[in-house]
């Protein structure tokens, strides 16, 4: 089985690029190593793979943070012989969280040395605009404008270069909280129509992890071919402030303002503009009136390793 890295140079503020540099030296096995100049690099990369008349396994890892592993599962999804395996060297890292990531090279090595199965897993998808996919998780509202935010914040490489890159999320959800409008939302799930007012955010996962490990959906399970919808309404600054430190332990379902619905396809449709994300990025801004439907596609993409969470997966394991 062949061994790519896509590497990310810029993640963590250009610190993954020393990491690399560091890790390669102790690679013991023959690689190819191509590095991304910018966004969507890395999913072209993946779809090169993907598109490969030969249809010899390969193994791509991500060498980045969710972005770039976001990039080559889009790229990849549908290929049965590309196999994708990440190296978290980014600020986030949820993906980490739900699937099995590796920290160094021997263990990629010994991977590459024994015959294991790859799980076949599901990925997310939103119909809004062009079209997008999402591993981890997408949403609508508070935790969009956060992720905005975060990402164009020109403060996030200065402190991801001294290791303090979660202050960012940390500082823009404060001032988003006080900022943002809450809106009113449509909610389609399997025929059945709900209607919600005073809506901080929703949020559809295929796992259980977003924003830097917060467990916004805790039942997620990325190999049932199922997706989570969990719609967040009706609170006060203040409560949505203790809900945000429930999230962690995903002990906010017990609030009676958070509503968890699971299914395979969700239509949102919101009375104002509002942001939406897809695995952390900006995805631009719904349009008021005009619906985003999210769906889930079963056994889309394969794993090197073992997923984290669900049936099939290991529960409860913290982050490497």
């Amino acid at each position: 089985m062949e061994a790519v890295f896509i590497v990310n140079p810029a993640a963590r503020g250009g610190k993954a690029l020393g990491r690399w540099t560091a890790f390669r030296k102790t690679a013991e096995f023959p690689y190819q190593e191509f590095m991304t100049n910018g966004p969507g690099h890395a999913k072209a990369i993946a779809r090169g793979f993907a598109a490969s008349l030969e249809k010899e396994k390969v193994l791509l890892f991500a060498f980045g943070g969710d972005g770039t592993v976001h990039e080559i599962i889009a790229g990849a999804a549908g290929a049965d012989h590309v196999i994708v395996g990440s190296v978290s060297a980014g600020s986030g890292n949820d993906f980490g969280r739900g699937f099995r990531s590796f920290r160094t090279a021997e263990e990629i090595g010994a991977y590459l040395g024994r015959s294991t199965a790859s799980p076949v897993l599901d990925l997310g998808m939103v119909n809004f605009r062009e079209g997008s996919v999402f591993v981890n998780s997408s949403g609508v509202g508070l935790d969009a404008e956060i992720s905005r935010g975060t990402g164009r914040s020109p403060l996030k490489p200065i402190l991801n270069r001294i290791g303090l890159g979660k202050l960012v999320y940390a500082l823009y959800t404060v001032r988003a909280l006080f900022a943002f409008r809450t809106f009113s939302l449509e909610v389609m799930a399997d025929g059945e129509r709900m209607d919600y007012r005073d809506v901080w955010f929703a949020t559809v996962s295929n796992q259980p992890y977003f924003g830097g490990g917060m467990k916004i959906s805790p039942q997620s399970d990325p190999s049932d071919g199922l997706i989570e919808l969990t719609v967040v309404s009706r609170l006060s600054r203040v409560k949505l402030l203790l809900v945000f430190g429930s999230v962690f332990f995903g002990a906010h379902t017990a609030f009676r303002e958070v509503d968890s619905i699971q299914g395979r396809l969700f239509s949102l449709k919101a009375d104002r503009e509002v942001p939406l994300h897809t695995d952390g990025e900006d995805a631009g801004n719904m349009a008021p009136g005009h619906p985003a439907v999210f769906s889930v596609r079963p056994q889309a993409w394969r794993l090197a390793g073992q997923q984290r969470t669900g049936r099939s997966g290991i529960k409860h394991e913290s982050t490497p």
